[in-house]
């Protein structure tokens, strides 16, 4: 099924490219377990429709601009989407025959590929345009940062749907003001080019693109053909329809292609780098990805004093910094090599004069109790770094120098979040009385050892409510536990979890 639906469709590749039309559909790929946040920011910042998401993908349809498009902070690649179809079927079917399907992909809707190409042309068009024609005014770029600043207020807030409506039908309204400037410009742009530029167009508009096809299969299709394999048969069918010829070094186009047994999808980056690439960033640590979620979560007010006692090489401070300017952060570690990494990133990203950095042990804060008001941290979990259960005196610590009501992020190895729920739920004894009424009293224990010493009697029809009080009953003192997501680090698993500080008379006590 084609996913790009512009008004009128161009006769052939070999016309000019075409304005960038209102409602291309394009698709990030995503972290898994971060779908549902690139879904908030994509609708925040961008004027969309259709937004929708499988694992590790969020497809949306918008007119707005690279500018606006390369803001997505929680997203890895932005792709032009060509197509999006059922798995291929592979099973009991001849390879020939599956060979012939996946040549359907480019042979089976030609226009589709027109359409693409043309989209394609006009966004490669305005990213090479030069800085004075290619940025909008002073006036309307600060319209557009109000109108970003008012959406995600009103994601964070959840106003009502009618304030949403009209918020966007202002920025579309905007967009295409904008759009028409920015395609006088381009017009006048590619009247000036260079004679040499000019026949290189000539040669782009006849078709003589060069491509490479990049693969990944997972699934049965995986276990039927290799990635090289398909992406031999997808380069014979584009040669074979347009004229293109193959470059897997230096393309002027790329093809991405994904095939598993959910789904099939084609789709062109917009973009060479990678979105979570990022230019301020001089020594890569935690996956800046996941460091704006962490922030995203953290609630930042304006004038809010953020702390990272593990910072690391400062990667949560720097995303967070960036986005949530109006706040002061310090960032601590016990690391001179974390510290000197951390000092690099501060300097590349121009925040020397936004973010403080420490050296102490994050057991022993010299820091005022109640004087921080957002703690986000990436607790060390690796083999150069790893904290075990020493993490019980990291949060009461935690506790100690956050406010009231401040909020805890912490990104959770999959043994850590285990062992903090086990030692949650070993607070916790369950019992069942002589006349059936359910009872559940909590016991604290001096050390985690003596839950061996209770004898604990769960009926399975207590679960529910044996979930809800575990959800609500605090992990240490005062920190109650809001959201916890499970998300993907490549390799490995883990778990951010977000914690708010109550006050002490909020504790219920069950009778």
């Amino acid at each position: 099924m084609s996913a790009l639906a512009p008004e009128e469709r161009p006769p052939s590749l070999r016309d000019p490219p075409s304005p960038l039309p209102a409602g291309a559909r394009y698709f990030c790929t995503v972290g898994r377990g971060l779908e549902p946040f690139l879904m908030r920011e994509i609708r925040a910042r961008l004027a969309v429709t259709q937004v929708e998401y499988v694992s590790g993908k969020v497809f949306f349809t918008t007119n707005s601009g690279l500018t606006m498009l390369k803001q997505l902070k929680s997203a890895e690649r932005l792709f032009l989407l060509l197509k999006r179809q059922p798995p291929l079927i592979i099973s009991s079917r001849s390879k020939g025959k599956v060979f012939n399907e996946i040549q359907r992909l480019v042979t089976g809707d030609p226009m589709c590929w027109v359409r693409a190409v043309s989209i394609w042309r006009s966004l490669e068009l305005e990213e090479n345009l030069p800085p004075e024609v290619a940025k909008p005014s002073k006036r309307k770029t600060g319209e557009n940062e109000n109108i970003v600043t008012k959406k995600l207020k009103i994601e964070q807030t959840l106003a009502m749907p009618g304030d949403a409506e009209c918020q966007l039908e202002k920025q579309n309204s905007d967009k295409m003001e904008e759009h028409k400037d920015l395609t006088t410009e381009k017009e006048n742009f590619q009247e000036e080019k260079s004679e040499n530029d000019g026949e290189k167009e000539v040669e782009h508009h006849q078709g003589k693109l060069t491509f490479r096809v990049s693969c990944r299969c997972s699934g049965t299709i995986a276990k039927t053909f290799t990635t090289e394999e398909v992406g031999r048969v997808i380069g014979i069918a584009l040669i074979k329809q347009f004229g293109w010829k193959a470059d897997l070094r230096n393309p002027s186009l790329e093809i991405f292609i994904h095939l598993n047994d959910i789904y099939s999808v084609v789709g062109i980056p917009v973009f060479r780098l990678p979105l979570a690439s990022r230019a301020y960033i001089k020594v890569a640590g935690l996956r800046s990805t996941i460091a704006w979620t962490m922030a995203s979560l953290a609630e930042i007010n304006v004038g809010a004093v953020v702390l990272d006692p593990m910072c690391g090489l400062g990667t949560i401070l720097l995303e967070a910094a960036k986005e949530w300017p109006n706040a002061s952060y310090l960032g601590a570690d016990v690391s001179d090599s974390q510290l000197l990494g951390a000092f690099d990133n501060l300097k590349s990203a121009g925040l020397m004069d936004r973010i403080e950095l420490f050296k102490f042990c994050v057991t022993e804060l010299p820091l005022l109790s109640q004087s921080v008001d957002v703690i986000i941290s990436d607790v060390p979990f690796g083999k150069k770094f790893k904290l075990g259960k020493d993490i019980k005196s990291v949060l009461h610590e935690m506790e100690r120098v956050l406010c009231v009501g401040g909020t805890i992020v912490l990104l959770l190895s999959e043994d850590l979040h285990k062992y903090l729920q086990d030692y949650k739920e070993s607070n916790i004894t369950w019992n069942s009385s002589k006349d059936s009424t359910d009872e559940f009293k909590i016991v604290k224990y001096v050390n985690a050892e003596e839950k061996n010493r209770i004898q604990e009697n769960v009926s399975s029809s207590f679960q529910d409510v044996r979930q809800e009080c575990l959800d609500k009953r605090p992990l240490f003192g005062t920190l109650v536990q809001m959201e916890c997501h499970k998300v993907s680090l490549g390799r490995t698993e883990a778990f951010i979890s977000k914690y708010k500080k109550i006050h002490a008379s909020e504790l219920q006590q069950p009778s």
